[in-house]
């Protein structure tokens, strides 16, 4: 019995260790959203200006509170 309990504990607890490592990952993406559409945008925008321009706009709108509205 003592084991069974032990194996259990073991497992939530790998489980909450992956939870913590998820919502890490999507904060930081979702920080980083912001960084790497100005970048994709500006490769874009040398490769055409009607096309760079139309992504720029487009990187400009990523929201930076867009973790926060996930639970909404």
């Amino acid at each position: 019995m003592k084991n069974k309990m032990r194996k259990a504990q073991t497992m939530i607890e790998y489980i909450i260790i992956v939870c913590l490592i998820a919502v890490s990952l999507i904060a930081v993406f979702t920080y980083l959203a912001r960084a790497i559409g100005k970048k994709t945008a500006g490769a874009a925008e040398a490769l055409s200006s009607e096309e760079g321009s139309k992504a720029k706009s487009a990187a400009e709108g990523i929201s930076t509170d867009s973790i926060k509205s996930l639970g909404e």
